[in-house]
């Protein structure tokens, strides 16, 4: 699934995002999505959002 859609991401999903600080390495972490950050319904490089571990970032895939 598309992770630059806002209809596609819930709270409670798996996912895995890129964080600020590894956008370059594209270093990928993985998480469940506690809450969207993104307004807009949809972003090109990924709807930003907060992880329950307190994570931020952008989705690259959603599991």
């Amino acid at each position: 699934m598309d992770g630059t859609k806002r209809e596609n991401i819930k709270p409670g999903l798996k996912v895995k995002i890129v964080q600020k600080q590894h956008q370059r390495s594209g270093a990928l972490t993985e998480g469940i999505v506690q809450k969207l950050l993104t307004k807009s319904s949809n972003h090109p490089h990924g709807i930003k959002v907060l992880l329950e571990n307190g994570v931020v970032g952008r989705v690259k895939e959603i599991i």
